[in-house]
């Protein structure tokens, strides 16, 4: 008599979650990548786990305390699963990260490493097959709901901005290699099921290729480079410190894949203040910066981040933040009530502003950020522009399609079908939104555009 066949281990299934940055984002679509290629399944929101990775962040006080929350959340939830932790707050030595039960804690120096060390520590069972190089590296992005790819192209820092922790634990500035930048590319973007869009990450990213010794190598290079080697249709930047553009910037916005966005974080308009801050922008450098940009890419949209209630900060400094907003007519603001964070310059520094002043003049911004950002929108309304579909959401007005411009304004699909999600399609641009926060839009022909991923727009 024929044995019985013993029935296949069920994957090991892996959740996944981060706080914070862009860069902590890319690092986790990197872990899911290495998580898959070693048999690994990646778990949905709502779907149990076996293991599960977090990715912590510590940039102010506030992000210390929602991730121990989630650790805390994640644990009661998974009350049987692993627990591996990493991200800046696992890194600094002053973070609590609460009572829950952690298996392994992953310093940002290792971070790359996490999946291989997770091994060693055997929180993957025996038997799991090794690294795969040909697994689906786009496959993984859309099981876990993305559309677009984060790569981290370097990590750490070497200003000291007296707000900012990032330094401490995220360590001296390390730049990938530009080959193996352009080999993640290729394989999150190849054949016709790959992402559309691709965007840059990391701590100083107009610093990329400077510890590296190689002449010509920086951030304008590697642009340039991925351009020329890989057929992504999209490549959009994350922030960028508005001292840090190399030559010939302006030039790279003319090929169309290029997306005119940047995020430029100017942090106060007064440039008493950004001394204490220990920035290397004034304003009036930041204004002849967005100047040129506006100059070179008239389409371009400008985003930007702004510390409310720093150290010692007057009401003549803060109108002259919110005087330097109005003018430069940002189409989207990033607004941080300043929190004292331990290890950092600025939280003993004398004349802390009083809370309810912060609150105060955080609504103040708020309430300003409003009406650029609907001017923002208002420009737009008329035009057909490339839209990537990212998604099936819901709002007051039914369902509709999400996605985003070329700049990074939203937009609302009333007429997509869902096949449509991760293509690229001709968005016709009809309206603000009711509540001011997007582009209505519809499908603009021929819908032959529309056929398949592939399609560059």
């Amino acid at each position: 008599m024929a044995a019985r066949p013993v029935p296949a281990a069920a994957p090991l299934s892996v959740r996944l979650e981060t706080l914070g940055c862009r860069l902590n984002e890319a690092e986790l679509e990197a872990w899911a990548r290495q998580f898959r290629g070693r048999g690994c399944r990646i778990a949905g929101a709502d779907e149990p786990a076996d293991l599960v990775v977090v990715n912590t962040c510590a940039v102010t006080a506030e992000a210390t305390r929602k991730s121990r929350g989630l650790l805390r959340r994640l644990k009661r939830r998974h009350p049987a699963a692993r627990l591996v932790v990493s991200g800046c707050a696992a890194s600094l030595a002053d973070v609590d990260l609460g009572d829950a039960r952690i298996d392994l804690v992953v310093d940002n120096a290792d971070k790359d490493r996490l999946v291989e060390l997770a091994a060693a520590a055997q929180l993957l069972p025996p038997g799991l097959p090794g690294p795969d190089p040909d697994a689906d590296a786009a496959e993984t992005l859309f099981a876990r709901g993305r559309q677009r790819a984060f790569v981290k192209v370097q990590d750490g820092c070497r200003y000291q901005c007296t707000f900012c922790i990032t330094t401490v634990a995220r360590g001296a500035e390390r730049s990938r290699p530009l080959a193996d930048i352009v080999a993640e590319v290729n394989a999150v973007a190849g054949g016709d099921t790959g992402v559309q869009e691709v965007v840059l990450t990391g701590v100083q990213l107009g610093g990329y290729g400077r510890d590296q010794g190689v002449a010509g190598l920086d951030l304008a290079r590697l642009i340039h480079t991925l351009l020329a080697e890989t057929d992504v249709p999209r490549i959009r930047l994350g922030s960028v410190e508005p001292w840090d553009l190399p030559a010939g910037f302006w030039r790279l916005f003319k090929d169309p894949r290029l997306m005119p966005h940047l995020h430029l974080p100017l942090q106060s308009g007064a440039d008493s203040v950004l001394t204490r801050m220990a920035r290397r922008c004034r304003s009036a450098e930041f204004r002849a910066l967005v100047g040129a940009a506006r100059a070179a890419v008239p389409d371009i949209g400008i985003s930007t981040d702004i510390i409310v209630g720093f150290p010692g900060e007057t009401d003549a400094q803060w109108q002259a933040t919110m005087d330097l907003v109005a003018e430069l007519g940002f189409g989207q603001l990033h607004i941080f009530p300043y929190s004292p964070r331990a290890g950092t310059r600025a939280a003993t520094m004398p004349a802390q502003v009083p809370e309810p002043v912060k609150r105060e003049r955080a609504r103040q911004l708020a309430e300003l950020g409003a009406v650029l950002r609907a001017a923002s929108l208002d420009a737009r309304v008329g035009r057909t522009l490339p839209v990537l579909i990212e998604g099936e959401q819901e709002d007051a007005a039914g369902r509709y399609a999400g996605g985003f411009t070329p700049d990074y304004l939203p937009v609302r699909l009333r007429n997509a079908p869902p096949e449509l999600v991760g293509r690229i399609a001709p968005a016709r641009l009809l309206a603000r939104s009711a509540d001011d926060a997007a582009l209505e839009a519809c499908l603009a022909p021929p819908a032959a555009a529309l056929s398949h991923k592939g399609d560059r727009q």
